[in-house]
């Protein structure tokens, strides 16, 4: 498998360093972390970011309070089916898309690829069927992704994995790709394990924000911290979550590589990482 690192979205909350830990001015830079995967199966994607029709019309698919909280850039370049076709391919390539959860700034491409199957938790699909509180309704729209005709949905089963429960043997999908369950910020997120010629990686989603909270002493910009604060449906399974993947972050190192969406020096690290090992590669050839 080979796999494309891509940022399907960008928000510039204001806040600056005290959001990001690295921007200058009053603006901060988040990104929507994705992931495209090259298969037997076809084209594979892990979440979505924004799609065409939020670039569209915002204010018609999305939560007016979350396009003015997060400074949305709406822009075609970052969409998912703008950067699959520079690489070369064709939308109905898209086969497959795997969902960390359903939240408007995961699931906004969802319709761009009409013939992919999306795969999810049960206990998301479930949560946003009964949406309550301020939000709980802005956080997920429906307009996103009520044109999908194919959903597979999921139940925790299968062996462990580095003691984490794991949803195994996804529908049409090759083994090494895996739902783990990491609720908290929803109630049916999850991370998405796939296994590499390199070792592991775990994409976590939204099971935390910034790079030093997998430190073995954790630290988190106050404005992410209060983002997730203000995000989370349980507190509790949020941290223990976020404890467990920082031992596994320590204690397996050498065999997985975790990363989160929304850090920029995250992304920057793993796209220069990739690039540099595609340049390595072809001067073998």
């Amino acid at each position: 498998m080979r796999i494309h690192h891509l940022n399907c979205g960008c928000m510039c909350p204001v806040g600056g360093a005290l959001m990001d830990g690295f921007s200058r001015g009053i603006t901060s830079h988040l990104v929507c972390h994705c992931l495209l995967i090259e298969t037997n199966q076809g084209l594979v994607l892990v979440d979505t970011g924004f799609g065409l029709r939020d670039i569209e019309a915002p204010f018609n698919r999305l939560s007016p309070f979350f396009v003015t909280f997060n400074n949305i850039q709406f822009d075609r370049k970052y969409s998912a089916i703008n950067q699959i076709e520079e690489l070369g391919f064709s939308p109905q390539d898209v086969r497959h898309i795997v969902l960390t959860h359903l939240d408007f700034d995961h699931a906004g491409g969802l319709e761009d690829f009409p013939n992919a199957t999306v795969h999810v938790m049960q206990s998301e699909y479930d949560a946003v069927q009964h949406r309550e509180g301020f939000i709980s309704h802005r956080r997920y729209r429906p307009k996103q992704w009520d044109e999908v005709k194919s959903w597979k949905f999921y139940t925790p089963n299968g062996e462990p994995w580095f003691e984490f429960e794991a949803v195994r043997e996804l529908e049409g999908l090759p083994p090494e790709i895996l739902f783990i369950p990491l609720i908290g910020h929803t109630q049916g997120h999850a991370g998405i394990a796939i296994n590499t010629f390199e070792g592991w990686l775990l994409h976590a989603g939204d099971a935390y924000f910034y790079r030093d909270e997998m430190q073995p002493n954790p630290k988190c910009t106050p404005g992410l911290k209060a983002y997730q604060w203000m995000m989370e449906v349980d507190r509790k399974a949020r941290l223990l979550n976020q404890d467990r993947l920082r031992k596994l972050a320590s204690n397996h190192q050498n065999e997985v590589r975790l990363f989160c969406s929304h850090d920029a020096i995250e992304l920057k690290m793993l796209s220069e990482e990739k690039l540099a090992y595609k340049d390595v590669n072809e001067m073998k050839r």
